[in-house]
């Protein structure tokens, strides 16, 4: 009987397709992503970052996994050419306290010391107080003091404590917005202080918002020395955010000690709710899958370090684990001597403090959250020369480049901080 050539070949593809076919079964879903490579790559410059773009995907030039992009050391601080060195002049207190974390801590210690400068007033070091009734600790808990009045010091004085002559009777409190102007401080806050001759400075935030505008014309030196060089953690805290740093480098040895701080916090998302959606459809916050989703459909390879700032592990965050397993929220990584004190304790200042420092120092950062914490962080990361922020969006099967997803703080060069450093 004779053979069919046909059926012969016929059979030959079948057998061919079953075996392309278990191999696209077995393949990982997420690292199919990373693996469509049709068409030509092309070269970008980011920021000084050269990054290389592959049908809407960014991967090292180097050949490592996952979009990571080198700092950019190229901004430096314009301040101190604007500086005078005027003997400094006292004829009265500016007091304050700092809340609701270190977010805010910024705004509000660059308030005072605005405040302080053009009235010409000593500034008394703030306590930091909590989100609960009596959650209040110094300054120096957290904050290295030293630090601050020897780097304002041709600016204005600085004492620890308020003189015990001085009545608490005798100080006014000042609402002040963020931001403040020597305009606004010679209007409406030198009358006060003139008739008083001490006053609180009680910061409010008529927005969120940190961009640059062409009204705010050019930022007075001294905010931002205040905003950028006087507020650093005190050597022990200092000490811990670097050996959590470390730590999170160590597992990150496949991607050249590489890791990303993703800001998720779970109290957060719920009172957001992050099923609405924005201005023009845009969300506010992400969810864990969502975040995962984002970061893999971006190239970040499955072995990648993330850390969370949440504060203990929730399983809604699962799904980030299974498809990033070295996720981890700042239990998993703080040296085990430290927890009782930075962890276990009523108040939430610690934790939040090493979240926004880990935040800023990490070599991508991504906000699932919108608000003051994102907006601070990428000043905090301009000045650092880390511009890597990654703003989450929902990501078509025929996604944009990676480089639409960077904050437009940065990619517009629109932020406070560029203000600041030339």
């Amino acid at each position: 009987m004779g053979v069919d050539l046909r059926q012969v070949v016929a059979g030959i593809l079948t057998i061919t397709m079953f075996v392309m076919l278990g191999q696209m079964l077995h393949r990982d879903y997420y690292d199919s992503l990373q693996e469509k490579a049709q068409g030509d790559a092309h070269d970008i410059e980011f920021e000084g970052s050269r990054v290389s773009v592959k049908d809407s995907l960014v991967g090292a030039l180097e050949g490592n996994k996952g979009p990571w992009m080198d700092d950019n050391n190229d901004l430096n601080p314009c301040w101190p050419t604007l500086l005078s060195d005027e003997a400094v002049s006292s004829k009265g207190y500016v007091t304050f306290s700092l809340t609701n974390g270190p977010e805010y801590h910024i705004s509000q210690i660059t308030d005072a010391v605005m405040v302080a400068k053009h009235l010409g007033a000593t500034l008394v070091l703030p306590d930091i107080r909590g989100s609960k009734p009596g959650d209040e600790r110094s300054f120096e808990d957290i904050y290295d003091a030293d630090k601050l009045i020897k780097s304002l010091e041709n600016v204005i004085k600085v004492v620890k404590q308020l003189p015990e002559q001085v009545s608490l009777r005798d100080i006014a409190i000042v609402k002040v917005p963020t931001r403040v102007t020597e305009d606004y401080i010679k209007e409406h806050i030198e009358p006060i202080f003139k008739s008083k001759g001490n006053i609180r400075v009680a910061t409010y935030f008529p927005s969120v918002n940190l961009r640059k505008s062409s009204q705010d014309g050019e930022t007075d030196p001294v905010a931002c020395l205040a905003m950028f060089g006087s507020l650093e953690l005190q050597p022990e805290l200092n000490a811990v955010v670097e050996s959590m740093i470390e730590r999170l480098r160590t597992h990150s040895s496949k991607s050249g000690g590489r890791f990303i701080a993703v800001d998720l916090r779970i109290e957060a998302l719920e009172k957001k709710n992050c099923h609405s959606t924005g201005v023009g459809g845009s969300k506010t916050c992400y969810n864990a899958q969502e975040i995962a989703v984002f970061l893999r459909k971006l190239g970040f390879a499955g072995d990648t370090t993330i850390y969370l700032t949440q504060p203990r592990w929730d399983s809604s965050l699962n799904i980030l684990k299974d498809i990033f397993p070295k996720t981890f929220t700042k239990e998993a990584v703080m040296p085990a001597s430290k927890r009782s004190k930075y962890l276990e304790s009523e108040s939430s200042e610690y934790e939040n403090v090493i979240d926004f420092y880990i935040s800023s120092r990490s070599d991508v950062f991504v906000p699932a959250i919108s608000g003051l914490f994102y907006a601070n962080t990428v000043g905090k990361r301009i000045a650092l020369g880390k511009p890597q922020v990654l703003v989450p969006a929902e990501i078509s099967e025929t996604s944009s480049l990676a480089t639409d997803f960077i904050s437009p703080y940065i990619s517009k060069k629109n932020h406070l901080a560029y203000s600041c450093f030339c």
